[in-house]
């Protein structure tokens, strides 16, 4: 290629175009007149008005995951609030169940206690409040353990009672407990009257009875029938006279045998009895059995009147 015919004028790279201060003055100018044109014409609103109306729906846009993200929290926020009130109600009702029932149970305690109370204003025998602690852990008997024992006063073979007639007798005593057997234990017998016809006899636990007292060795032809007040005779010694013991419930009356099968059911809460009467035994209050006359026995005779014998 001939050197004559080479370009020598720079490229269009390294041209130079106008100065950064003819730059600078222009964009001042323009800048300057804008803002007259601004303040004398209101030329921007509609511009700026224009723009924001072609961009609403990008801003719109752009703010929705913003939007999303903040009525999730909100939510979870929520939920978690009824969730802690839901749990804070649910444990008030619970609460107000329960003192319902304390409420409830605390009724029956008191109307119980109102009753026993009563039952010993209408006793003359020397008694003692007791609470029942727990049942025996023999599963073949039927007694209880009370709280009271020798350091109380609670004599062996005293009788128990609750508001609603006899519960059992103290058959065991410890310095601070005492061992209660109730009616219907197996080896359990009580003199008992019936009210309606002034009968005497005795009755006796019966284990098969589901809880249950039977008059044994009653004749066929007894007078009993079902309904009849059964309470103690106070010929024993032990129980006084006139307290609620049970009413027959069942009579069987068999030809084959000479003796009927009487079932009574106790009057007594033998099943739930928490608060109970001791009573001192009746034998305990008797007056002491005079003494025997030590005198011998010839001084006897010399104090006999002397024998009349008939002349013949």
């Amino acid at each position: 290629m001939p050197l004559g015919t080479l370009d020598r004028s720079a490229p269009p790279f390294f041209k130079q175009g106008p100065s950064a201060r003819s730059t600078l003055a222009v964009l001042t100018a323009l800048s300057l007149l804008l803002m007259v044109a601004d303040t004398r014409l209101g030329i921007t609103p509609p511009i700026r008005a224009a723009v924001s109306t072609a961009l609403y729906p990008v801003q719109w846009l752009a703010l929705q995951p913003v939007r999303l993200g903040r009525l999730g929290s909100e939510y979870m926020a929520t939920v978690r609030s009824a969730q802690s009130v839901e749990d804070i109600a649910r444990k008030g009702i619970l609460q107000q169940a329960q003192r319902a029932n304390q409420v409830e149970e605390l009724l029956l305690e008191n109307r119980r206690l109102r009753d026993l109370l009563a039952l010993r204003q209408r006793l003359q025998a020397p008694e003692q409040a007791a609470e029942v602690l727990y049942d025996a852990p023999d599963p073949y008997t039927r007694r209880v353990i009370i709280d009271r024992g020798q350091l109380q006063g609670v004599a062996l073979g005293a009788p128990v009672l609750d508001e609603t007639g006899v519960l059992g007798q103290v058959t065991r005593v410890h310095p601070l407990l005492a061992e209660v057997s109730l009616l219907i234990d197996r080896d359990f017998s009580i003199p008992v009257l019936n009210v309606r016809t002034g009968a005497r006899s005795v009755a006796y636990g019966d284990p098969a009875g589901g809880g249950a007292l039977e008059l044994r060795f009653m004749p066929g032809n007894a007078d009993v029938e079902e309904g009849d007040l059964l309470t103690t005779s106070g010929v024993d010694g032990v129980y006084p006279a006139g307290l609620p013991v049970a009413k027959v419930s069942h009579v069987e009356r068999r030809s084959e045998s000479a003796f009927a099968r009487i079932h009574c059911l106790p009057l007594a809460r033998t099943q739930g009895a928490r608060h109970v009467l001791v009573l001192q035994p009746l034998g305990d209050q008797m007056p002491p059995r005079p003494p025997e006359d030590a005198a011998p026995v010839e001084n006897k005779r010399r104090l006999l009147p002397p024998r009349v014998v008939p002349t013949p």
